[in-house]
């Protein structure tokens, strides 16, 4: 595939950048701030990726995915995850139909709520681990088997997972090779004062919010396409490969304290997640090259749950996040920054 060049894809640039901004414009008519969350939901999207969303309840998780729905022309599914959910609940099912004319038997198969292009998985780690493992084909391979048949999901196809953090009873921690598929985890907090002023006051009147269609299907596949073929120039990506190799504590590279309070580093899915990133957020402020600071940007959504503590850092109370800003402060980046200018 080549690379973006100068003469047409400019265009495309910044039709994707107006985008950006109209979307932000249509989903900011219900959600009040919370504009580092969008952006790094939208990044995902047109970077071709999934999505963790991990907050309290009440802070607007749920309801910032359905409306991104919305203003977007895509089919949208909610499954809410429940401890009796099946695998079958949420990836479909083979049922005998009796041809009337012949009056042969046969399965066909029925499709389950995950063939949509948005899916909201709605508090994840409520369901079992069997049932959680029914979305790592779709969200890896894009399909679904059953049966011994092959059956391709509808494009684009993103996955949009909310999960409590603060509540465990009756909770199923994710495995780690789903919290992998996943190339984002976004932290929702708690809005400011003035933020929640304004929920309180458009939440409690009469007020009615119609959102308009931005993108449609064809159209974000057209852009995801267009992000893919952003030039990075080499001294970027060993940036980007310095973050995942430092977070492992079996290379020489590692610094002291990732040996100190890391048990299992990034695997290479975080460099490449890295790169994606760091290409979409470029794109997204209408630039076509990638600097050290759309790697910086997309770090901690990319790496805080790849970064696996150990017991020496929560007795310390040093948390992934933190680990990320010690390997921003401690990684050399004047090379990477110096395309920023080039």
């Amino acid at each position: 595939m080549s690379e973006i060049q100068a003469s047409g894809d400019m265009e495309a640039v910044d039709r994707l950048q107006a985008a950006y901004g109209r979307l932000k414009a249509e989903l900011g008519k219900v959600i009040v701030g919370q504009d580092q969350v969008i952006d790094e939901v939208l990044t995902s999207i047109f970077a071709r990726g999934h999505a963790l969303l991990v907050g309290v309840p009440g802070l607007a998780k749920t309801l910032l995915i359905s409306t991104l729905s919305e203003a977007l022309s895509l089919s949208f599914n909610r499954i809410q995850f429940t401890p009796d959910l099946m695998p079958s609940d949420i990836t479909g099912t083979e049922v005998i139909q009796e041809d009337k004319a012949t009056g042969q038997r046969e399965f066909k198969f029925i499709p389950g709520p995950v063939f949509a292009n948005v899916i909201l998985a709605d508090e994840i780690n409520r369901t079992p681990p069997k049932t959680q493992a029914s979305l790592l084909e779709a969200m890896q391979e894009n399909q679904v088997t059953a049966g011994g048949h092959r059956h391709v999901l509808p494009q684009p196809f993103f996955v949009l997972a909310t999960q409590n953090p603060i509540e465990q009873e009756g909770t199923y921690p994710l495995p780690e090779a789903q919290l992998d598929r996943f190339m984002f985890m976004i932290k929702v907090d708690y809005p400011s004062a003035k933020e929640e002023l304004e929920i309180i006051q458009s939440t409690t009147s009469a007020r009615e919010v119609k959102l308009e269609q931005v993108l449609s299907g064809e159209d974000i596949m057209e852009l995801q396409e267009l992000v893919r073929r952003v030039p990075v120039a080499d001294h970027v990506v060993n940036y980007a490969l310095e973050f995942s190799r430092r977070t492992r504590v079996t290379e020489d590279e590692a610094p002291d304290f990732v040996k100190q309070w890391v048990a299992w580093g990034a695997g290479p899915r975080a460099s490449q997640y890295l790169i994606l990133g760091a290409k979409a957020r470029a794109v997204l402020n209408g630039r076509t090259f990638v600097s050290g600071d759309d790697i910086r940007a997309v770090a901690h959504p990319v790496l805080r749950h790849r970064i696996i503590c150990n017991f020496s850092a929560e007795a310390e109370g040093k948390s992934s996040d933190y680990i990320v800003d010690q390997l921003i402060e401690s990684i050399p980046r004047a090379e990477a920054d110096a395309g920023a200018t080039a």
